[in-house]
């Protein structure tokens, strides 16, 4: 009903008439060049077109090219193991299920575009072979698998010609657009955070949107190496600008958390850091080019305009105040080195500063969900086996049909938390296009006599279809309808079409969704919730690794990994409060994970100090033990209590201290560890002066 309203309601816009009219040209022309080239399938042509289609250029490009090699993977495959395993079927299905399973694990690890060649080349490989053995009397493997391959290619060099010389859209700008509104919501919420009451703005939610953006461009910026825009080139600068933007939401949610300490106290203090506030915005504003020299700078009384915060402060802020200093300065010293690097992006400049170490690995450093995978991949095996096998019990001889669709809709919406309902639509779209197949076939297609006859019988259902393509969720209807319709034409040079063969492959194509939905929903499907609750558990699980990393780019790279997950879990939409709190907590516990590794460093200068250190290594093991019951969600308030009279204990014994700095230092991260990472109020927190001030 839903998607029936939104059909009506349906209104076409210029760019979805430029949108339909490019792709339908280039399907079309895919069309004719197979015709011409006499290829057994054509329908494969002009579907690839279909299903590669995208309004930016370099979005499009990409995923031609991981088609084009996820085809070519699984034509090789196909070709290797069919003539050892065609005589024996149920060795043949087991290997084929297998594959299909791996390939979508993979892909689903993968969050970057070129996950795409790993589930192409799974369905891809059953595809080939099930046509190879529905065929094997007419036509040879190796002809079957190269014209799949020869087919497609058509239909991926006609879209990019056409994409390439009418009305180009490149995604550069849109990124370009991005980056700026993400550089000025960051921005936004450091004025706030200065300025105004913490506690009266939604800092957390501001800030978990903008860790969403990053990661959300990070994936984009890997398209602008497929187009010929100004930031063509520059994927990995940007995506390093990227890391570094993300450190930056740490500074500003740590900042958040210690003015919300200190306000707790007395609010003395905020006309002094109004005017530190005032003199920074000057400073970030005022130095339009950066220096890579300058980069470090700090504006000119910077130190002195903090003292003066400091002196308008309770003795039992001044710990808070440190703390804040210090995330400050890391902010100040961030925003120029980001502000460095996009400088020299926009000027086609790919080289990053000295100072600014590359965080990029060759796996990109994004959370991957090793549970959804391997679900994922079980899923998709078992559909492949259950289709497979009712093919061969059966005899039913359009039954390769069934288990194509089976193995199809087992792949492509399994990175979705629940893809029954996705799904289920799918399979409307697969029974409204048989009846569209059956109108084309035996009321229009009997008087068509030439191709120009043929594009305009089809233009305007497809012009149709392509038209809904960017309005989602439209689009879950638009493509299997679209797709349905096309290869249930089964368009060829010499066209027939068979009535039993007709409605044999309209029931497979119907069959193969209905049992994919059903075994998904028994072995994949989870809600939203089970989802973050998994999420939780890995965050939890990454802050107890980070107690033992050193600081560095190992560190640096796990933080980034929090943080985008952080974007993930961002994006579900779950029902739960108490989820919903924790997902913005986690938020805030990720901001204090520094501290952890601050803790560690500091502990390799105390080797004189054999109590402190003990403490010191009690409270790490405490904190493991507390996260670690906290990622089997099984609150302990007595290991979060032991936490907080451990720091109680290693406060007292920081005045024994020789160095001031180390002191300071311990007292600033054991601080900020009780209110972003254990959340105690400040009456269960001792309340101590910064020593030696």
């Amino acid at each position: 009903m839903f998607l029936t309203k939104q059909l009506i309601a349906f209104r076409p816009n210029k760019l979805d008439w430029i949108f339909a009219s490019k792709t339908f040209l280039a399907g079309m022309l895919s069309l004719y060049v197979a015709f011409s080239l006499d290829l057994a399938y054509p329908i494969w042509a002009i579907g690839t077109v279909f299903v590669i289609a995208n309004p930016y250029t370099g979005m499009a490009a990409s995923k031609s090219v991981y088609r084009v090699l996820g085809t070519l993977l699984g034509a090789i495959v196909s070709l290797a193991v069919t003539p050892n395993l065609i005589n024996t079927p149920e060795l043949f299905t087991l290997f084929l299920a297998t594959w299909v399973g791996f390939c979508l694990y993979f892909s689903l690890l993968d969050r970057t575009p070129r996950s795409y060649i790993f589930m192409l080349a799974g369905y891809t490989t059953v595809i080939i072979c099930y046509n190879i053995i529905y065929n094997i009397e007419t036509t040879s493997m190796f002809d079957m698998a190269i014209g799949r391959f020869i087919e497609i290619t058509v239909g991926v060099l006609c879209s990019a010609v056409v994409n390439a010389v009418l009305f180009p859209m490149h995604i550069g700008p849109v990124v370009k657009t991005r980056v700026s509104q993400t550089l000025q919501d960051t921005r936004a919420v450091f004025d706030k955070i200065l300025n105004a009451d913490v506690k009266a703005i939604n800092y957390s939610a501001t800030l978990s949107h903008i860790t969403r953006d990053i990661a959300d461009i990070h994936v984009m910026a890997v398209y602008l190496s497929y187009e010929k825009s100004a930031l063509q080139g520059m994927t990995k600068p940007l995506q390093e600008m990227l890391h570094q933007l993300s450190m930056l939401v740490t500074n500003l949610v740590a900042m958040a958390e210690r003015i919300q300490q200190l306000d707790h106290i007395d609010v003395a203090y905020r006309p002094a850091l109004e005017k530190v506030h005032v003199q920074i915005v000057e400073f970030l504003q005022g130095d339009q080019a950066i220096l890579e020299q300058k980069l470090n700078h700090l504006p000119e009384q910077f130190e002195s305009s903090f003292q003066d915060v400091f002196d308008s402060a309770l003795p039992q802020q001044h710990v808070i105040l440190a703390s804040l200093k210090m995330d400050v300065r890391h902010f100040i010293q961030n925003i120029r080195a980001i502000k460095l690097i996009w400088q020299r992006i926009q000027q086609g400049d790919d080289s990053l500063p000295a100072t600014v170490i590359p965080m990029s690995t060759t796996y990109p450093n994004l959370h991957r969900d090793h549970g959804i995978a391997v679900r994922g991949g079980v899923s998709a095996f078992i559909v492949v086996i259950v289709a497979t096998g009712f093919w061969i019990v059966s005899g039913w001889k359009a039954g390769f049909m069934m288990a194509e669709m089976a193995a199809i809709c087992a792949c492509i919406l399994t990175s979705m938390d629940n893809p029954v309902p996705a799904l289920k639509i799918f399979i409307r779209g697969s029974l409204y296009a048989a009846i569209i197949v059956f109108i084309y076939a035996y009321g229009i297609f009997p008087q068509v006599s030439a191709f120009w006859m043929l594009a305009i019988v089809l233009a305007p259902f497809c012009m149709y279809c392509l038209m809904l393509f960017l309005h989602p969720p439209l689009t879950g209807l638009e493509l299997p309808l679209l797709m349905g319709v096309v290869m249930g034409l089964n368009l060829q040079n010499r066209y027939h079409l068979d009535q039993v063969t007709f409605f044999d492959a309209s029931i497979g194509t119907v069959l193969g969704p209905i049992i994919s939905v059903y075994v998904i929903h028994l072995v994949r499907a989870m809600s939203p919730d089970i989802t973050a609750k998994r999420i939780l558990s890995l965050h939890y699980k990454a802050i107890r690794q980070a107690l033992y990393l050193p600081y560095g780019v190992e560190f640096r790279v796990h933080l980034r990994s929090m943080l985008d997950r952080i974007g993930v879990l961002n994006t579900k939409l779950v029902q739960s409060d108490v989820l919903k709190q924790k997902i913005n907590l986690a938020l805030i516990e990720s901001s204090a994970v520094i501290d952890l590794t601050r803790v560690q460093e500091l502990m390799d200068q105390l080797s004189g100090y054999t109590t402190l250190t003990r403490h010191l290594q009690k409270l790490q093991s405490q904190i493991d033990v507390f996260f670690q019951a906290k990622e089997r969600h099984t609150a302990d308030s007595k290991c979060r209590q032991d936490i907080l009279d451990k720091i109680q204990d290693i406060q007292v014994e920081l005045v024994q201290i020789d160095d001031l700095s180390i002191a300071r230092r311990l007292q600033v991260s054991l601080n900020n560890i009780q209110s972003s990472l254990c959340h105690a109020t400040w009456d269960e927190m001792p309340q101590v002066g910064l020593l030696g001030a």
